[in-house]
């Protein structure tokens, strides 16, 4: 079996990990390599929205801000551990300006100002983009600059186990997707960028070719925290894009197909007033993401009312941007919120059908479009309540360091996010978490990783391990279609696992889970490679760990907050909604507490505890001074 000796190995090749590999190079740590399923897969490379954006310190105008004022302000999301908020606002302005040095286009006025707008959950203008395909920019600069450092880059190699000695990550168990055979990394260090478990939804933005591996965490006994915490909202199908921005603010006709080939258009089924469906179809641009609090009276009805039509209802949702809303010739803009029509008056859009409004004010989202197969001149455009960031993942500490020493977990799989977060703070949050963690290999933990001999007695019983599954799924071509298994594993999971909870049918989806993992260890058939079987795997283990916090929440009676609506019947119902749709509001009495999972088979085990409280920071600088040339405050 081939073995390379490394002291760091640096896992996934989005901008998080790229990062990774170039502050170690930077820090003179050199023993290092990049291992990755696919070099032009993840959602860094993949993704992007409307005006995908990076969230960071605000640098332009007279605009008051600071590192206190910016971390507070993300640790106010709730269930936030206040030093990695104030550390990921510390950090952001470094981070930031290293991308723009390689290249990253950011804008700046002729004045050298990097100037900024406000983004959800933000009360500074600390906004910046490069246009819809931020995170492709960050991810290919910070790429040509590893490549140029002659970093090593293994593509190809999908990790499917930590190989761990007590409480110490001691190297990886890689499969080559190519050969089929296992490969060892010994290793001091692991910096884990995998990006979060997109693969565990059908209903997802996420990219087809990002799944994650968070389940490759979870089972080597990491700590995770805040997995009951995602984002989700509305996006197309095919291609997978977030329809937010102007693809609302043009006021399309929601439209649902049933199985029979009949239109709906169910907006107005629900919604007396014209006016207040189209004025709540505009704050959807604003407001995409679904927000709990947004339901009783706001936008985040609009999400309801998709779900309805294609979970409850089985029907296909679409856009049409080709006509007007409600069979109008001419929409009433006179009828629309103030708001609205302030916005709409101000761009000169108060005529025609919603395409030609979106000719006008953003041409590029149409071409957009274009450019991936779907003309929406001429065609609907497919849409459902989709899930796109998993705000939780491993528990890690001011160095983004996991609860198992040696690997150190950023960017999505890493849960520094809490309840809410500003948008762009996640691309923010994998630089900030990747240059910690290097800083602190480079301190801390330089050496040669294990002798040979320790390292492959430790590795051993998981190689056997692994090896068994392997010859099992070859031996069982008889047995269960892993391709179909996984596709109903996501199904289930986006019909009970994720924007809408129910006790009952957690539990449900959590019994069936762990009777797939049972499958697939004993009568699976990898009908499409261990490429695909592995994905499964992880995907379960995922699932079981996201499904047992979820329903852990729920049978406590915790409130409803975040992205995510838990039904109870003691709770509020917006007229006119179905009864699946009744839930109590947060108070926030739960906002400073912390869920915590580990796997621990055959169950998951969960546990609470208070937030870290958000540090003064600052400092005397001379006692700063002594401590940086010590030790450089690496502690």
């Amino acid at each position: 079996m081939q073995i390379f000796d490394l002291n760091t190995c640096v896992v996934g090749s989005g901008a998080a990990g790229f990062n990774a590999a170039v502050r170690l190079w930077q820090f003179g740590v050199e023993s290092v390599a990049i291992v990755t399923e696919g070099i032009n897969m993840g959602t860094s490379r993949n993704t992007g929205s409307d005006k995908q954006t990076y969230y960071k310190l605000g640098l332009a105008g007279d605009a008051r801000d600071s590192v206190a004022a910016m971390a507070a302000d993300l640790f106010a999301g709730g269930c936030v551990d206040g030093d990695n908020a104030l550390v990921e606002a510390a950090l952001s302005a470094r981070s930031f300006l290293h991308l723009c040095e390689l290249g990253v286009p950011f804008p700046t006025n002729r004045y050298g100002e990097y100037v900024g707008y406000k983004t959800d959950h933000d009360p500074c203008a600390r906004a910046t983009s490069v246009g819809p395909l931020t995170s492709r920019e960050m991810t290919e600069k910070l790429q040509a600059r590893a490549e140029a450092l002659g970093i090593p880059i293994h593509d190809h190699r999908l990790v499917v186990s930590i190989l761990r000695r007590e409480n110490y990550a001691v190297g990886l168990l890689v499969l080559d997707t190519e050969t089929e055979e296992f490969i060892l990394y010994n290793c001091k260090n692991i910096i884990f960028a995998t990006g979060g478990p997109g693969g565990i939804y059908a209903g997802s933005v996420y990219p087809a070719c990002h799944s994650g591996a968070s389940g490759v965490l979870f089972e080597a006994g990491v700590k995770a925290q805040n997995l009951t915490e995602w984002q989700y909202g509305l996006a197309s199908v095919s291609p997978r894009w977030n329809v937010s921005g102007t693809y609302m603010q043009v006021l399309p006709r929601f439209v649902s197909v049933d199985t029979d080939g009949c239109e709906h258009e169910f907006l107005n089924e629900y919604f007396a007033d014209e006016g207040q469906a189209l004025s709540m179809v505009f704050l959807k641009g604003y407001q995409w993401p679904f927000d709990s609090r947004k339901v009783l009276n706001g936008s985040s009805v609009i999400d309801l009312l998709v779900y309805r039509e294609s979970i409850l209802r089985g029907r296909r949702v679409f856009l049409d941007y080709r006509s007007n809303p409600f069979g109008r010739g001419e929409i009433d803009y006179a009828a629309l919120s103030e708001e609205a029509r302030g916005y709409l008056e101000n761009a000169d859009a108060c005529f025609g059908t919603p395409i030609q409004r979106l000719a006008l004010m953003n041409q590029p989202a149409i071409d957009l479009y274009a450019e991936k197969g779907v003309d929406l001149r001429t065609e609907m455009l497919e849409i459902a309540l989709c899930a796109q960031h998993n705000n939780g993942g491993a528990a890690v500490d001011c160095w983004w360091q996991s609860s198992l020493e040696g690997l150190f977990v950023c960017g999505e799989a890493a849960g520094t996010h809490g309840i809410y977060r500003p948008g762009g703070s996640a691309l923010n949050a994998g630089q900030v978490g990747s240059l910690r963690a290097s800083q602190y290999i480079s301190a801390r933990r330089l050496g040669e990783p294990l002798p040979r001999a320790e390292f492959l007695r430790a590795a051993a019983p998981c190689v056997t391990q692994h090896e068994a599954f392997r010859d099992a799924l070859r031996s069982h071509a008889g047995g269960h279609a892993v391709s179909e298994m996984l596709q109903n594993a996501k199904i289930r999971m986006s019909a009970f696992g994720s924007a809408i909870r129910r006790a009952e049918t957690l539990e449900q989806a959590l019994l069936e889970t762990e009777n797939d993992l049972r499958i697939l260890e004993t009568d699976a058939a990898a009908d499409e490679g261990m490429f695909q079987a592995y994905r499964f795997r992880d995907a379960l283990i995922c699932q079981k760990m996201i499904l047992s916090a979820m329903l852990d929440y729920a049978r406590r009676g915790f409130a409803t907050r975040g992205s995510a609506l838990y039904y109870t019947e003691r709770g509020l119902l917006r007229p006119g909604l179905d009864e699946l749709f009744r839930f109590q509001p947060s108070d926030g009495a739960q906002d400073a507490v912390i869920q915590e999972v580990r796997w621990d088979e055959p169950i998951c085990a969960v546990s609470y505890r208070p937030v870290r409280p958000l540090p003064e920071g600052g400092g005397f600088f001379e006692t700063i001074w002594r401590g940086y040339r010590e030790n450089g405050n690496v502690e």
